[in-house]
């Protein structure tokens, strides 16, 4: 408590924010569970999908049966950490007007995005952690990196959740100039799907369109805790990766400030 006291206030106030996102939660746990529950069907039908696909087979595109089930568990962590429930908060504010509240609070709105975000994403992560715990447990044939992979591809888990919440940060900017969301939360979620890895492994695209993927940022969603985890790369080679995931954080961050200030000077000009 004396510890919590001596944060900044402002360090204080986002605190607040990451706990009472986490109560609400809590909550509204119905909700999160029901989003969370389509999550795992859809977890089934693409591991029913892909078994039908292996059918006779050895591998596919350099990846065994093995590998493939274990990217699909990657590919639910990484959907599952960033839910709906945290994505509708943002658009949410915009289109029915809190945001005009936040405008007139002494704090970033991004930063207590960030922060709901994050408080939310611990009780999202631990059910998260539980279930793929409880099915790496009863599934056979599910891989397991060395210890350094490891720890390298949490903290890859937890680059993915920053570059995941930068893109879904701007496409919940771009209800400024809509007067919908759920357009633009289907868009975003099926380039985000492709372009990640989540619908198919990149290495099954063409040529083209997998070098086009591995530029994009979305491909630190899934692709990059993936390859670590599967020690696709060395040790080195998983810190150039986390780096890149690291910079395209940043660099989503400091594009929803400019897309945040430039939605901001169109409020005021017109009077909004």
């Amino acid at each position: 408590m004396n510890a919590w006291l001596r944060l900044p206030r402002s360090w204080r106030a986002y605190t607040g924010i990451a706990t009472r996102s986490m109560q609400n939660t809590l909550a509204y746990r119905l909700s999160y569970v029901v989003n969370f529950a389509s999550s795992f069907v859809l977890l089934i039908a693409m591991y029913a999908l892909w078994s039908a696909i292996y059918a006779g087979r050895d591998e596919l595109a350099g990846m065994s049966w093995t590998q493939m089930k274990t990217y699909l568990i990657i590919s639910f962590i990484s959907n599952s950490l960033l839910s709906y429930y945290s994505e509708s908060r943002i658009s949410g504010k915009i289109l029915d007007g809190s945001v005009s509240a936040d405008l007139l609070k002494p704090l970033d709105f991004q930063k207590a995005r960030l922060a709901e975000t994050l408080g939310s994403t611990v009780i999202e992560g631990g059910l998260t952690a539980i279930l793929t715990f409880i099915v790496v447990l009863s599934a056979s044939g599910i891989l397991k990196p060395d210890f350094i992979h490891s720890l390298l591809f949490i903290l890859s888990v937890l680059a993915s959740l920053m570059v995941k919440f930068g893109i879904v940060y701007m496409a919940g900017l771009l209800c400024f100039w809509s007067t919908g969301s759920l357009g633009i939360v289907w868009a975003r979620m099926a380039v985000t799907s492709l372009f990640s890895g989540a619908l198919v492994p990149l290495s099954f695209f063409p040529d083209w369109l997998e070098k086009l993927a591995l530029v994009l940022p979305f491909q630190g969603i899934v692709h990059t805790p993936a390859a670590i985890y599967l020690e696709e790369v060395s040790a080195w080679g998983a810190l150039g990766l986390l780096a890149v995931q690291c910079v395209w954080a940043c660099v989503l961050w400091l594009c929803g400030k400019l897309m945040w200030s430039w939605a901001v000077r169109q409020i005021t000009i017109h009077g909004g």
